[in-house]
């Protein structure tokens, strides 16, 4: 063993499946099958009292803006029978054999497979799995599976694409189990050490320690080792399915996710939310995005003095600039970038969306001198592509430069972005998430539903008003 400020590696067995996935991504597809993406799955053991709960908790919170669900083997016990728990005091914890490992299985196939499921929360005072209500685990990108016998049976080790050990001393993990057995659960120190010396080291020896052969990962110091933890989660972050795309197309920009952006989009894409709400949610995305898409213009620097004499280096916006939005949705975009570059101009450009066919141009109305300014193109959904691509191919026609384009959206679909970009390399795409693909109609799934509908409250009845340029 190396020294114990490292993280060791054996060798990486990560699932062949996600980098054929990965390189599967140039070929969209609309198929329910080839939409869904597997998860991440990690497992981590370890020895008890090991440290690998706090490696779990920072990996969650390292991987905030992605949905990550924790899976603790603890939930599995078998409920102990009548006669076991009458000599309760003999029952082995720590066996391969006290686990329903066969529910842990179905468990984590349904995961695998987008599928929310119940997880048994487990009695530690009457050794019974159906006592409390159960917790409801929702599908989630990265799935952990946490235990100390996580890696013991082959099947379990088989669904997992990464597996960690932590590997902290025994006199370390003896001290942190009888300061825990004793001021949190009030047990005899006798008693703590009683069960340590007959069940927990033997049981650790026998089918624990073996288990460290499989792993890809060994912790040394458990979640004390955080330059260890932080390689782990750059890792995952390089397999996860999101971030392939923008590997593929250098100008491809997904805003870094957080808890509120991830919140607002559950917001907006409940189909329960209020006109009121989707609007004001919506508004707060799109002012990000469009935020986001100012910081790719070019600059200049630029000196300025201080109130307090002193002088500042900074830079200076790009001047010639200007709006263009894809009626009727992107129209939902001007006031956030009217707010951001104050007197912008803003054309519009309207064109017939039939189902997969969206390339007819019924209207335009552009600056005329568009061919000399740097164009943010708005529309908050990129679904099958045809639309953006006629929007833009109208714009080169005006004499813009490609690579003068930032086209910004709220969501895009795979198909979208593969088509834009092969189409336009030189041209940037700004969004805020990358949603799984099109269904049959060729709507966005998950999506949010029609946009425009939603936003300006209306429905597919309504009477199409194109609003007057603002010059």
């Amino acid at each position: 063993m190396g020294s114990a400020s490292e993280v060791h590696f054996s060798g990486f067995h990560i699932d062949d499946g996600l980098e054929r996935r990965k390189g599967g991504a140039e070929q969209p597809t609309t198929s329910a099958t080839d939409m869904y993406k597997q998860p991440f799955v990690i497992g981590v053991a370890g020895g008890a009292a090991s440290g690998k709960t706090a490696v779990c908790d920072m990996i969650i919170q390292q991987l905030h803006d992605q949905r990550v669900v924790l899976v603790n083997q603890d939930s599995f016990y078998h409920s102990l029978t009548e006669e076991e728990l009458t000599r309760v005091q003999d029952y082995n914890f720590d066996h391969p054999e006290a686990f329903d490992t066969q529910q842990l299985l179905c468990v984590l196939d349904k995961l695998k497979r987008g599928q929310a499921v119940d997880i048994p929360k487990y009695d530690f005072k009457g050794y019974k799995n159906d006592v409390f209500p159960a917790r409801r685990l929702n599908p989630a990108d990265v799935i952990i599976l946490e235990g100390i016998l996580v890696f013991h049976d082959p099947r379990v080790r088989a669904l997992m694409n990464m597996k960690i050990f932590v590997d902290t001393d025994a006199d370390v993990r003896l001290a942190r189990r009888i300061k825990r057995d004793t001021a949190v659960n009030s047990r005899d120190i006798g008693a703590v050490l009683d069960q340590y010396s007959k069940f927990v080291k033997p049981a650790f020896d026998d089918f624990i320690l073996p288990t460290k052969k499989y792993a890809d990962i060994i912790i040394p110091r458990g979640g004390d080792n955080h330059v260890a933890i932080d390689l782990i989660v750059q890792h995952i972050r390089t397999k996860l399915g999101q971030h392939d795309l923008c590997k593929i197309y250098p100008n491809l920009y997904v805003i870094q996710s957080t808890f509120q952006i991830r919140g607002m989009h559950t917001l907006i894409r409940d189909s329960q939310t209020t006109k009121h709400d989707f609007v004001f949610y919506a508004d707060r995305l799109i002012r990000l995005v469009v935020e986001h898409g100012l910081g790719h213009l070019p600059f200049t620097e630029k000196q300025v003095i201080t109130p307090t004499g002193s002088v500042y280096s900074g830079v200076d916006f790009c001047k010639r600039l200007c709006g263009v939005s894809i009626i009727r949705s992107g129209e939902s975009m001007e006031n956030a970038l009217r707010a951001c570059c104050k007197g912008i101009k803003i054309g519009k450009i309207l064109i017939h969306r039939e189902g997969d066919n969206g390339q007819q141009l019924i209207y335009e109305k552009l600056p005329n001198d568009i061919s000399d300014r740097h164009v943010l193109l708005l529309d908050p959904i990129l679904g099958t592509g045809n639309s953006a691509v006629q929007a833009i191919s109208l714009l080169l026609q005006k004499g813009v430069p490609e690579s003068n384009i930032i086209f910004l959206n709220l969501i895009s679909a795979p198909q979208g972005l593969h088509m834009v970009c092969k189409s336009f390399p030189r041209i940037k795409i700004v969004t805020s998430e990358i949603d799984t693909g099109l269904n049959e109609d060729f709507r966005v799934v998950p999506g949010m539903g029609e946009f425009g509908d939603r936003y300006f409250g209306t429905d597919d009845d309504d009477q199409l008003v194109v609003a007057p340029s603002q010059q």
